[in-house]
C-alpha cells in the first residue's frame, strides 16, 4: 500500500507540468515552413501567397512573413505582409496583427480547433474569417470567408496551402 502515496505524490508533482500547453501549440505544424498557394477569390481576382512562420521570443509569438502581390495591378509580387501572433493571458484569447505593405494593419483573434487556425476579424463593417484547415502535414485547405459555431456561411476563396520548404 506504500506505492499508492507515492503515485499520488507523483501525480501532483506531474500535472501541472502537463496542464500548461503552450496556447499557440497549433503553429508548431506550420513552423520554420513556407506554404504556397494559388487561386482565384469569387471576384475572378488572382490570389498567390507564400507564407513562412516561425516561433519567436521563447515560443511566446509566432511571425508570419507573406509574399503577396504588392501592387493594386497584381503584377508585381514581393514581401507583403508581416505579422505577430500571440498569446494574450489577461483575455485568455490568442490574438494576431497584420501589418501590411500599403500601411494597412489588420487585427483580430484566432481560434484554434483541434489542428484547424481560425483568425476573424472586421473587414470594413463585415466580420471575417480565415480558416487553416488541417489536411495532412504538407497541406491546410484554405478559406476565407464568414465562418460561424463550425459552420462557413459563405467563402469568398478557397484553395490550398502546400508545404515547400
Amino acid at each position: 500500500m506504500k506505492i499508492l502515496p507515492t503515485i499520488f505524490t507523483l501525480f501532483l508533482f506531474l500535472f501541472p507540468l502537463f496542464g500548461h500547453a503552450n496556447p499557440l501549440d497549433a503553429f508548431k505544424y506550420m513552423a520554420s515552413s513556407t506554404w504556397k498557394a494559388e487561386g482565384k477569390w469569387k471576384s475572378g481576382a488572382v490570389f498567390k501567397q507564400e507564407v513562412s512562420y516561425r516561433f519567436e521570443l521563447s515560443d511566446k509569438i509566432v511571425i508570419a512573413e507573406t509574399k503577396g502581390f504588392t501592387d493594386k495591378d497584381q503584377t508585381t509580387f514581393g514581401l507583403r505582409n508581416h505579422g505577430v501572433r500571440k498569446y494574450d493571458a489577461e483575455s485568455n484569447k490568442i490574438k494576431f496583427w497584420e501589418f501590411d505593405v500599403f500601411n494597412g494593419l489588420t487585427e483580430g483573434l484566432v481560434t484554434i480547433e483541434n489542428k484547424n487556425i481560425y483568425y476573424q476579424y472586421y473587414y470594413g463593417k463585415s466580420l471575417i474569417s480565415d480558416g487553416w484547415e488541417y489536411v495532412d502535414e504538407n497541406t491546410y485547405n484554405y478559406k476565407v470567408g464568414e465562418y460561424k459555431n463550425g459552420v462557413w456561411l459563405s467563402t469568398y476563396l478557397e484553395t490550398t496551402f502546400k508545404r515547400v520548404e
